[in-house]
């Protein structure tokens, strides 16, 4: 690590912690050469691998946007969606792979969308799941009917007394 003041490449560690989220390490350094102090955030670093096999920085925001565009005009905030993109990035991270295939983003998205809103997780999923006919849609959305009566809890029939 280069010192921002006098890029000498040596420094030491004072202090470090874990950030708020769990994902990273704040660490306080000191320099050997000029004793000025800087601060350095550690992060495990996670790329996704494009079809075009250009590998890129993973990125909560990308999948914002994306899931953004099937939640349009759905009841979905803000605030939803940074906790979709952040339960996606834990799942992926979960792998223990440092690269991973966008099309495996895609469909660690799908799990956590379903859950938040069934219209945008089948516009998502008919993408991601290469829907090609209106049967492809009948399955899914036949699907998510059987899980919902699943979910639904059973009402047992009143008796007479």
């Amino acid at each position: 690590m280069f010192c921002p003041y006098c890029r000498n490449p040596d420094s030491r560690v004072v202090d470090s912690r874990v950030s708020d989220d769990g994902l990273a390490i704040r660490r306080r350094r000191q320099c050997s050469a000029c004793s000025r102090r800087f601060t350095t955030l550690e992060t495990a670093s996670l790329s996704v691998l494009k079809r075009s096999g250009v590998a890129e920085p993973f990125s909560r925001a990308k999948i914002i946007n994306g899931v953004r565009k099937a939640c349009q005009g759905r009841p979905v905030s803000d605030d939803d969606l940074a906790m979709l993109a952040q339960e996606v990035e834990e799942t992926i991270r979960g792998d223990g792979a440092a690269e991973v295939d966008a099309h495996r983003v895609g469909l660690a998205i799908l799990a956590p969308l379903r859950r938040l809103d069934q219209v945008a997780y089948l516009r998502f999923a008919s993408v991601y799941q290469d829907f090609e006919t209106l049967e492809d849609f009948e399955r899914a959305i036949e699907t998510l009917r059987e899980d919902h009566e699943d979910a639904a809890p059973r009402q047992r029939p009143l008796t007479a007394r």
